[in-house]
């Protein structure tokens, strides 16, 4: 299959995939900024920001939810890296956690604002 006759829909996300010719650019900013305050606040910004526009832009919705359930993720992994400092793994895994929600949310923010679907990989999908 060629570049060209890839689309971008919620149910074949992925990275690379070629943007929506239809989200407008707000909607592209407001996906973004999911990803991006997901990393800066939380769950918390990713969940007030979804909660006011899934309802009028599709796009925030999907990448809201993303989002949301990736950062849902992080939480429950620091909490499991921090449990596992008793037995020496959490010293490798409470470090790690935190870098792969960062390196993660710049690949989402970059794919958002190309207008693209982005799935987090290894992520729980609690909010469907």
């Amino acid at each position: 299959m060629d570049e060209q006759n890839q689309t971008s829909q919620p149910g074949q996300a992925g990275v690379g995939q070629s943007p929506q010719a239809d989200v407008s650019q707000d909607a592209k900013n407001m996906g973004m900024l999911c990803h991006l305050l997901g990393f800066l606040t939380s769950f918390l910004g990713p969940l007030i920001l979804w909660l006011i526009k899934k309802d009028t832009m599709p796009f925030v919705d999907y990448h809201g939810k993303e989002a949301l359930n990736f950062q849902i993720t992080i939480v429950i992994a620091s909490a499991v890296a921090g449990l596992s400092v008793m037995c020496f793994i959490g010293v490798i895994l409470l470090p790690a956690v935190p870098l792969a929600d960062l390196i993660l949310s710049i690949i989402a923010c970059v794919a958002a604002s190309k207008g693209e679907y982005y799935k987090y990989p290894l992520c729980l999908r609690l909010i469907k």
